[in-house]
């Protein structure tokens, strides 16, 4: 096969030559070109092979994966060709040029190539003609939800990998009605990308942000978020409370962008200033302090923070993922001197039951049936008896904010109130502002709520969640994931769960019998034996796994992949009765459930399974 440029390859491959010839046709970008040519140059087939022959697909509202060389990699071509694809398909679903006027958004993190990714897309966008609202600095990911909202544009982009290595970046996208795209929209682009792989003749220029059809949207948008967060957060708390309070937060931002939005928005709430981590405040595109750049990792990812927090004293700690749309957050046993990172179970059972107060607050006649409350279908069902036990709605969904947030699209849609939504990986979202999870609003709200138990009710947040316990029913979740880079030996594991004794049939019990599973849902496969006619009610996806067990003692678990990530992830969890203390009784069931669920039917040593770093 003879390039443009008059070399010849023959790999002994017809398909990978036109793949190489094309990528050295198309790619205008200096280095990937170079990676490319050096390795056909060298005869390097087979890793060509990986780099050229398969590509990213949309996945969870995108694209996430290693900034490289090639088709399946993160890198300008592959980006260009996306955003092309992205720009036919809105030009399919709004054909006139009075609807295309309303526009896009892109905003970008700090990773490295971030802006270039997105000021290639904006180029695109303009050439035909589309105004394009582009942050010119780095963004919390929740401000392009908010501005697609607030500026009624047909779509947004955040390029970003969230909370994913260094090597990592990505391509968000939100669709008009500010969620996160489902179907049909991802088929609808990846159609788009697939039929307009060739770059157009000016899709490599960026020559034309000087467009007046270009405009910043920051300052606006930042102020008209913080103004609504205020209107979010109840006037006599910010007042009585925030204004009043001593005490003293610890920020981290991870090297990424939630510091001068925590910052303002803590200002805005009345809140004193966090003492932010000077190490990790400001983005940084390597990650310099910590191995992964994921609060979700626990006290691992949180050193820094716990040391600046013992050397000033405080007594909580917030931080927020490297894209600020993720909260974690510690608090100091003043006693023992031990440090409790909670768990988005935790925080979603504090948090939603803070929602539900604030609600009340601001609307003491309210009816609250028209009140709900959601989370996906792996989080914990604290959050549904606090609603029902409030008179409000619950509903459980899809894992994943763009199943909550396009469910709230539809709640607001019918003038229902949707006060809350959350996922075990501390994802959380105050409606309506953002639909989607939000680390900004949420460490503002849990703030304002550490503020207010400390000074109302003399609680930590620890004994708040006791309380809550024993008001609403204890329930204890275990959560935790195993790494395995190969995709062969995942499916391997979930098709022996599915064929345990033969062609399709699922494991009856676990511990030789003790514990019998009632019901199980594969939603790769539809099946589901807890409904009538044995099929899933949530919709199904063949390219991902997901069982749940429901065992007959009422636990429930499910096994999952990552979206993301090359994650098996597991999620247990036993509830109590409201006044039901055996806590530890209950603690140590779910333990020995979970070590032999694990053993079972995972079978880590077996597939050199790498459990989570502690």
């Amino acid at each position: 096969m003879e390039t443009a440029n008059g070399q010849h390859f023959d790999s002994g491959s017809a398909e990978l030559n036109d793949k190489i010839a094309q990528w050295l046709e198309w790619d205008k970008c200096d280095v990937t070109l170079a990676e490319i040519r050096r390795l056909a140059e060298d005869c390097e087939w087979e890793k060509l092979k990986v780099l050229l022959l398969t590509r990213l697909s949309f996945g969870t509202a995108g694209l996430r994966g290693a900034m490289r060389a090639g088709f399946s990699g993160m890198n300008e071509l592959v980006v260009l060709q996306t955003a092309q694809g992205l720009l036919k398909h809105i030009q399919e679903c709004y054909p006139a040029p009075e609807q295309q006027r309303r526009g896009v958004v892109f905003g970008f993190d700090g990773r490295h190539q971030s802006r270039r990714f997105a000021e290639i897309s904006a180029s695109i966008f303009l050439r035909a003609n589309i105004p394009v609202f582009l942050y010119g600095k780095t963004v919390a990911t929740p401000m392009v939800p908010f501005a697609v909202l607030e500026k009624q544009c047909l779509a947004g982009v955040m390029v970003t990998a969230s909370h994913n290595p260094k090597n990592d970046n990505g391509y968000k996208v939100y669709w008009t009605n500010s969620a996160q795209i489902i179907s049909p929209h991802d088929k609808g682009i990846q159609s788009g990308i697939l039929n307009n792989l060739a770059p157009w003749p000016k899709s490599w220029s960026v020559d034309n942000l000087d467009s007046p059809l270009l405009a910043d949207p920051y300052d606006d948008m930042v102020a008209l978020y913080m103004e609504k967060l205020l209107k979010n957060i109840p006037r006599v708390l910010i007042d009585d409370y925030n204004a009043r309070s001593d005490v003293q937060f610890v920020y981290s931002a991870m090297h990424g962008v939630g510091w001068p939005f925590v910052e303002r928005g803590f200002a805005v709430a009345g809140l004193s200033a966090p003492l932010a981590v000077a190490e990790q405040r400001d983005p940084d595109p390597e990650f310099p302090t910590v191995q992964f750049p994921n609060p979700e990792e626990g006290k691992s990812s949180l050193v820094l923070s716990i040391k600046l927090a013992n050397e000033s004293q405080c007594g909580v700690i917030l931080a927020n993922d490297p894209d600020a749309d993720r909260l974690a957050c510690a608090e100091k046993n003043p006693a023992s001197g031990e440090w409790k990172v909670f768990t988005g179970n935790e925080l979603g059972a504090l948090l939603g039951w803070w929602a539900i107060e604030c609600w009340k607050r601001t609307h003491p006649d309210g009816v609250r049936d028209d009140c709900y409350l959601l989370a996906s279908t792996v989080s914990s069902k604290m959050l549904a008896s606090v609603a029902k036990a409030e008179g409000m709605h619950f509903i459980e969904t899809l894992t994943g904010f763009k199943w909550m947030g396009n469910k709230s699209v539809e709640l607001l849609a019918e003038g229902k109130s949707v006060l809350f939504a959350f996922e075990e990986a501390i994802g959380f979202m105050f409606s309506p502002t953002v639909l989607d999870k939000d680390g900004v609003s949420a460490a503002c709200h849990l703030a304002t709520m550490t503020c207010f138990l400390r000074q109302e009710e003399n609680k930590s947040l620890t004994e708040k969640l006791e309380d809550l316990y024993r008001q609403y029913g204890f329930h204890y979740t275990l959560t935790s994931y195993f790494l395995c880079y190969d995709p062969v030996v995942i499916v391997q594991i979930f098709e022996r769960i599915r064929n345990f004794r033969g062609e399709n049939t699922y494991p009856t019990s676990i511990l030789d019998g003790k514990y019998a599973i009632k019901y199980v849902r594969d939603l790769t496969t539809g099946v589901d034996t807890a409904q009538s006619d044995g099929k899933a009610v949530f919709p199904v996806s063949r390219s991902s796994q997901m069982i749940t067990f429901t065992f007959e003692n009422g636990t429930v678990v499910t096994l999952r992949t990552s979206g993301t990530e090359p994650k098996i992830k597991y999620y247990a969890e036993m509830c109590a009765q409201p006044g039901q203390s055996d806590w530890n009784a209950l603690k140590d069931v779910l333990s020995e459930m979970v070590q032999n669920i694990v053993q079972e039917l995972l079978q880590p040593a077996k597939h050199n399974l790498i459990p989570k770093p502690e």
